[in-house]
């Protein structure tokens, strides 16, 4: 199968490769991600002691309920392939795939 590319004004091929997968458990929380990601794909959520997904306020600061804060995939369907997520990563969570046809 031949994957969807697109040929910028300046002549080169860019392929999207949209978001595939995170590695919660390389995620440190940081929400670099989120912050760039303007078609809100991501969401910050926190993983409860016994290893649950539960959804927090990121403008909380009350952490009782929960170990610590991951990003998750909330909306892949918003996903334009920049990859900007996985160039602010500082643990390189993300894998990207290309679109097939």
């Amino acid at each position: 199968m031949a994957s969807f590319s697109v040929t910028l004004p300046s002549g080169e091929i860019w392929t999207p490769r949209f978001v595939a997968e995170l590695n919660q458990e390389k995620c440190i929380g940081c929400a670099r991600c989120v912050r760039v990601c303007a078609r809100e794909v991501l969401a910050l959520v926190g993983v409860t002691e016994d290893g649950d997904i539960i959804s927090i306020d990121p403008d909380s600061d009350e952490d009782e309920e929960y170990e610590k804060k991951v990003m998750t995939i909330a909306h892949k369907e918003n996903c334009v392939g920049c990859e900007a997520c996985s160039k602010v990563c500082p643990k390189k969570c993300y894998t990207h795939a290309a679109a097939e046809l």
